[in-house]
């Protein structure tokens, strides 16, 4: 299991030092070094990153006001100077709080609490989700509920849950990660374009622009980390 980071920070040597430690341990993968929340997001758009190191004293936005905004929060590990943040940065749900200046071996506590809570999430949703060749079965407001796979057009992440959207009902939201959702579903016939969005493959008869237009009003982007392989699905099936 690779867990994908962003290491973010304004101070270079903070940086690069968060980089190096997380080159150190076999289970991180490090997508990119940022100077800033926005130059994060540009790359959260495109990527599906579940953990994020961050400075919380930064230009232009903070980085607690960064994960305040956050729509869909990857798992958060909060790396400063200042103490006096920690109450607010447990308050949003950050798995730690690393005070500068810090060591590889309190560094490496924070990276395997995430690694626990990853591991413990995927094994209590695979109990939460079953497949069948025709079917899928999740459990939605205490029930139990039978989706027949043809009648999913696309699948949207919403934080902790997911919304199914249907072609012949309303959607169904149930607590579960789009990955493991993703790891249930036939690939030949399901595929994921965006960190938040997998769509049924029949179901698509519009691409506008590097999107997949649903109902002429539903626009949902293929996002630069799954463009190749989605180019290729419509060289096989657009003439």
């Amino acid at each position: 299991m690779n867990i994908l980071c962003i290491a973010i920070d304004d101070e270079p040597l903070a940086v690069k030092k968060i980089a190096g430690y997380i080159g150190k341990v076999p289970f991180l993968e490090l997508v990119a070094e940022c100077r800033s929340a926005a130059e994060a997001m540009t790359i959260m758009d495109s990527t599906d990153v579940q953990l994020l190191f961050i400075d919380i004293n930064m230009p232009d936005i903070s980085g607690m006001e960064f994960v305040k905004s956050l729509a869909n929060k990857p798992y958060i590990v909060f790396t400063t100077a200042y103490s006096e943040y920690a109450l607010e940065g447990f308050q949003v749900e950050a798995v730690d709080y690393l005070l500068k200046p810090i060591t590889f071996t309190n560094f490496l506590k924070a990276a395997n609490k995430v690694k626990n809570l990853i591991e413990l999430t995927a094994n209590n949703q695979k109990e939460s989700v079953k497949t069948t060749a025709n079917h899928l079965f999740v459990k939605s407001d205490y029930k139990l509920i039978r989706i027949e796979l043809s009648d999913i057009k696309y699948i949207e992440s919403q934080h902790e849950y997911i919304k199914i959207h249907l072609s012949n009902s309303t959607p169904v939201l149930t607590q579960l990660s789009l990955k493991s959702i993703e790891e249930q579903l036939p690939s030949d016939r399901f595929m994921r374009v965006h960190r938040s969005f997998i769509v049924n493959l029949a179901k698509i008869s519009v691409i506008e622009r590097n999107r997949i237009v649903f109902d002429g009003k539903v626009y949902i982007p293929v996002s630069e980390q799954y463009k190749k392989i989605f180019q290729a699905f419509v060289d096989r099936n657009f003439v």
